[in-house]
This record gives C-alpha cells, sequence and structure tokens, in this order.
C-alpha cells in the first residue's frame, strides 16, 4: 500500500537542498518495510494541507509528516476526523507534539516506528475555526510567532526563536482579557494565554502540566502580569520545566474558552499566527486525529 511523505525542505532551519536527502531517507525506509513510498515536497504555506488531503482521498494508509510544528499542523487539519492516520518525523524549531508523543528523532526510526503502529487516537483543538494538535495561544507567545514566521525575519531554527524572543520579551505590553472557561468568568491582564492540547511551547519548554493529548479536554492557561520585574525573575522556573511554581501561573481543564479584548487580537495554532478579532473561542474535538507513533 501507498504511504505519502510530506517534506518540508526548509523546516528546522535547513537549507533547501536536504529535500533530496530526506526525500531518500524516507524511499529507503519505506521500502525496506513493504510500502510504496510517495514523496511530496511543500512548495508554500498550505501546500502540506493540500497534499495531506490529496493522499486520505487517494486512500493511503499512511500521511508522514515531516517538519516542524507548522506543517504538522497543515497535515492534521487535512485528516482530522477522517480515518487517514498521521505520523510524524520531527524537523522543526521546537517539535512540541512530537515530543509530547515520544516520537524517535532520527528520522529513520521515527518512520520506522510508525509504519509498525496500528495507531491510536488523539483529541484536536479548534480556535475561531483553525484546528491545533499542540498549542493555541494569545499574547506574547503569538506575537513572537508573527515576528519569527514573516518574510523579514532570516533567523530561522530554534537559536533564532530563543532570540527572538528575548528581545521582543522587554517591550512587550500586556493586555486585558474577559476569558470565560466553560462558564465561569473572569478578568486577567496577562501576558499570555494559553489554550493546551500538550505540554509544552517545544524545546522541552512546559506551558501545561497536566495537560494530556488524549483525555478528551482542553487545558486553559493564564500568565498574568503582575510587575514586569517579577515577570523577568520568573523566566528562569520557565526554561527549567518548573512553571507550576510561578504564583502568576494558573490553569483549568476546560471543553470551551471564550477569549474577550477591547481590541482584535494575534493569536496562533501550533506556532503558526493567525490574526483575529476581538472575540476568540476554542474548543475540543475528543480523538478527532489518528496518530501512528
Amino acid at each position: 500500500m501507498s504511504v505519502a511523505i510530506i517534506i518540508n525542505p526548509i523546516s528546522g532551519g535547513a537549507r533547501p537542498e536536504a529535500a533530496r536527502r530526506r526525500a531518500q531517507i524516507a524511499i529507503d525506509t519505506v521500502e525496506r518495510h513493504g510500502d510504496r513510498p510517495e514523496v511530496f515536497v511543500t512548495e508554500r504555506p498550505g501546500h502540506a494541507k493540500e497534499l495531506a488531503r490529496a493522499a486520505a482521498e487517494r486512500g493511503d494508509r499512511l500521511v508522514i509528516a515531516w517538519g516542524g510544528d507548522g506543517t504538522i499542523n497543515e497535515v492534521a487539519s487535512a485528516l482530522v476526523f477522517g480515518e487517514t492516520p498521521m505520523a510524524i518525523v520531527p524537523a522543526g524549531s521546537g517539535n512540541g507534539l512530537a515530543t509530547e508523543l515520544g516520537v524517535r528523532r532520527r528520522p529513520e526510526l521515527a518512520i520506522a516506528s510508525a509504519l509498525k503502529s496500528e495507531g491510536r487516537p488523539i483529541d484536536v483543538g479548534e480556535m475561531a475555526s483553525r484546528h491545533f494538535v499542540n498549542i493555541a495561544g494569545i499574547g506574547f507567545d503569538a506575537e513572537v510567532a508573527a515576528k519569527f514566521n514573516h518574510p523579514s525575519n532570516t533567523r530561522r531554527g530554534a537559536r533564532g526563536y530563543v532570540t527572538l524572543t528575548a528581545r521582543n520579551f522587554l517591550t512587550y505590553q500586556p493586555r486585558t482579557y474577559d476569558l470565560t472557561v466553560d462558564g465561569d468568568r473572569r478578568r486577567v491582564r496577562a501576558l499570555l494565554v494559553v489554550i493546551a492540547n500538550g505540554t509544552e511551547f517545544g524545546n522541552r519548554i512546559l506551558i501545561a502540566r497536566g495537560a494530556r493529548v488524549d483525555d478528551g479536554m482542553l487545558d486553559a492557561v493564564v500568565v498574568e502580569e503582575r510587575s514586569r520585574a517579577r515577570t523577568i525573575a520568573r523566566v528562569p522556573w520557565l526554561v527549567s520545566r518548573q512553571i507550576h511554581r510561578v504564583p502568576a501561573w494558573s490553569t483549568r481543564p476546560a471543553k470551551k474558552v471564550v477569549v474577550e479584548c477591547d481590541e482584535p487580537m494575534m493569536f496562533h495554532v501550533d506556532g503558526e499566527p493567525v490574526q483575529g478579532g476581538t472575540r476568540l473561542e476554542a474548543r475540543i474535538h475528543p480523538g478527532a486525529l489518528r496518530v501512528c507513533v
């Protein structure tokens, strides 16, 4: 049977010529397993989603997303609510979902494991009609995602992301949000509001300690800004996976989250920035995607 491998040639800061090497690894590994490989290389934003949808319509037994969180999001968005499962070869700046699922880092091992897997269902979140499999966010992380993905940004990869985050941290101005979690409403002045399906942004930076991708719930996480000095002092706890020790951090499980603000909000889904309105609604779709890992 056919296996589609969708490769982002520049994910993780790789040079475009890396696509040929990645394609050969995929072809060799799939053929050793006895399947027929079909390799596709993305050419533009949204292309991975188109390719994954076409693979599902052809009846391919598995679609493998080789790239970062954005590529994974596109493939997952095409396969959600369907029967065709997805697999992952992590090659991005953060690799948040891949880490959550325990995907092997060596491409040939990740592919071989996926081909032998029977698959299992995981939940999919939705914010403002955009699906996400790991993290959606409003506030500081969304602003960083927008700047990281802007064409003018030439520094890719994990180092480029960390540099951009540090550069914007001191100047970012938190906003006040009306946050409604399963009907319970409160007002917060927040550095960021995260709607989590998985536990981390990527690069092992924990944000939603108790989240699970298959529990049928989202986690609504708020990091309030009480003073800039206190926020800066707590940064080491974030990068050392101790975010739950920060007094300004709070989390609640939820099936539906509504975030409102006096001005339009930038948000992101799995690191892909989207300009939203003054009201954003998020919800969970339990078991809506099959993954082979």
